[in-house]
């Protein structure tokens, strides 16, 4: 076998399985690229055998599965541990194979594939010329890493791999190095500078390692609370581009015969300038809120699009910087190449801003709905209100830009007034995109799970899937991202099964009618000058038709803001008690919306 030059480091950067097949891995061409930027001495070499993967068993199955957590850990589960196969199937077949239209899928089999391109991916390189293996743990790729990390040190026992990724936070680092001998570094947090470090530590340029990256005989010693944020970037402006390369690459051997157009990722900020929700764990490997210049971010789109031909990007962050992301979109707007974006934003980003975004190619946005209840969403420390997210919805839709989102349910210790309030509330979004509801999960270091008696927790426990997946004497010793708790769940899962059953309803309704939603609205307006004609669907009935003439013409479009009833009395000069009495019926007649004291108009302008 060929040995690595004596002056040369060489790394090899992995990304399992279940990573989305058309996107290449932000993490592995960020390290890449700056590695070899900052230490010339090291090469980088990447692999993405979740192509592979997906080959084998089929893009559609393959992104199915990669988008369920609990399914996709269960496969690999099986794998690391083979006497656990029994229940992971029955956690497979509980998480994935429920619907009963759809032919199962054969977990099994399935299996078997996943075994076989392992023990290929495994057997078919040449390992021995590494001085460092290092894999990337985000979503669902725990076990598919742990699993090659077993079959790689069976072949080359003395390759030092370490972990890295937003799975790697303190805790469960630490826990990772206590129990699975196959890793023996794992960087926790941010990994560009400890990852330098360690190359530096083992070709003997560093002696010492820096507090991020973790290691078997030093944990102990380490304070992990201080970890995170001790090694990370000042800023954001000394990163590179990210090198793609070798995902094309790839993706010309695995594909070569249906070849597809991938999605870029980029990344415009590090961390969550809100960083307030109580239930979210996901900055957990970053101190504070970074973020790149709109020049930076527009130039290194403009290098992606043109050195790999792709127009489409999935921004990475948390949450867009507000104000740098309207700029970004206004220069986007002035291109001549038609990007088109996803994107995360707080609902704050409504209105015009939404509508430069727009212009700029922002096309899907994930907006942080979580609630339609004001006191629900006190207690998720939001910082929002149901009027501000139901005007994000209406935007979203008005400027044709597909909005995902979230209801959470089953929140520890939300009221049947916050339930009512939401069923109540989910007659005024019927018109907008459907959300879905996301049954509360305790993350390991959420607000919530720092405090839990402020919850009613009364204890905090592995979650049962996790119990499914990993054996008892494993589990024991493990900290894990996803936990469950004692307190209110059956109570609350009774409590919101009626919104569960609505938001469904809602969905159906969408699913069912046969114009699709941007093409024709279910509620909106046209202008004709001194007067207004609204179309209204109503899930049962005949399509209504409401015409608004004169000053209630122009009170509703002043309600395309959020409004409240003084500013409108001292707009129009109109006598109170007549305001709200108007103001009432377009309420009743589910119009407008009103949290008791703001306005909102709900349709959206179809135009000619």
């Amino acid at each position: 076998m060929t040995r690595p030059r004596r002056d040369q480091f060489r790394i090899a950067l992995i990304a399992m399985p279940w990573h989305l097949f058309n996107r290449p891995s932000l993490q592995l061409g960020t390290l890449k690229a700056y590695i070899e930027k900052e230490c010339p001495w090291v090469e980088v070499t990447v692999f993405h055998p979740y192509l592979e993967v997906a080959a084998a068993i089929g893009t559609s199955l393959y992104q199915k599965i990669s988008l369920d957590v609990w399914a996709s850990e269960a496969l690999y589960g099986s794998i690391l541990f083979p006497d656990q196969f029994d229940t992971n199937k029955k956690l497979f077949d509980q998480t994935f194979n429920t619907d009963k239209k759809s032919k199962s899928i054969d977990f099994r089999g399935l299996r078997r594939i996943l075994e076989r391109q392992l023990e290929d991916f495994i057997q078919n390189n040449d390992w021995s010329g590494f001085h460092l293996a290092g894999f990337s743990v985000c979503f669902s790729q725990l076990l598919s890493s742990l699993s090659a990390t077993e079959k790689l040190k069976e072949v080359c026992p003395d390759l030092p791999i370490v972990f890295g990724g937003s799975t790697c936070v303190p805790h469960v680092s630490e826990s990772l190095l206590r129990v699975f001998p196959q890793v023996d570094y794992v960087i926790s947090g941010e990994g560009e500078k400890p990852l330098v470090n360690l190359c530096g530590h083992l070709s003997g340029r560093d002696r010492e390692l820096i507090p991020q990256v973790l290691c078997r005989d030093k944990v102990s010693k380490v304070s992990l609370d201080i970890i995170v944020g001790s090694g990370q970037l000042k800023d954001l402006s000394s990163l590179p581009v990210p090198d793609y390369t070798g995902y094309f690459k790839e993706m010309a051997v695995c594909f070569a015969h249906e070849p597809f157009i991938p999605e870029l990722p980029v990344e415009f900020s590090r961390g969550c300038w809100w960083g307030k929700c109580s239930f979210c764990n996901l900055n957990l490997e970053w101190r504070g809120y970074r973020s790149k210049k709109p020049e930076q971010m527009l130039q290194e789109v403009e290098i992606l699009a043109d050195r790999f031909n792709c127009l489409d990007f999935c921004f990475a962050d948390n949450a867009l910087p507000v104000l740098d992301a309207v700029v970004f979109f206004k220069e986007t707007g002035k291109s001549q190449q038609d990007f088109r974006f996803f994107a995360e934003v707080r609902v704050n980003q409504c209105g015009e801003n939404l509508a430069f975004m727009k212009n700029g190619g922002l096309a899907v946005v994930q907006v942080g709905i979580e609630a339609l209840s004001d006191g629900l969403l006190k207690k998720l420390t939001k910082g929002a209100t149901v009027i501000e997210n139901i005007a994000v919805m209406r935007d979203a839709l008005s400027l044709g830009i597909e909005l995902e989102g979230n209801l959470i349910v089953e929140f520890p210790g939300s009221t049947e007034d916050e339930v009512d309030e939401t069923l109540k509330n989910l007659d005024y979004v019927l018109p907008f995109r459907p959300l879905s509801t996301a049954a509360f999960f305790l993350g390991h270091g959420s607000p919530v799970a720092c405090d839990p008696e402020k919850y009613g927790i009364r204890a905090i426990v592995h979650h049962w899937k996790n119990r499914a997946i990993f054996p008892a004497h494993v589990l024991s010793n493990l900290k894990l991202l996803i936990d469950d708790y004692h307190g209110d769940r059956v109570k609350q899962r009774a409590r919101w099964s009626p919104v569960v059953k609505k938001v469904l309803a809602w969905r159906k309704f969408h699913q069912e009618r046969q114009s699709s939603m941007l093409e024709k609205p279910m509620l909106s307006y046209r202008d004709g000058g001194s007067f207004l004609i609204i179309r209204q669907e109503i899930p049962g009935q005949s399509v209504l038709h409401h015409r608004l003439k004169g000053v209630s013409r122009k009170i509703y479009l002043f309600c395309m803001e959020i409004s409240d009833i003084d500013a409108m009395e001292a707009h129009f000069g109109i006598d109170r008690m007549k305001l709200s009495a108007f103001l009432g019926d377009l309420v009743d007649k589910k119009l407008m919306f009103t949290d008791g004291k703001r306005f909102l108009a709900l349709a959206v302008r179809k135009g000619k």
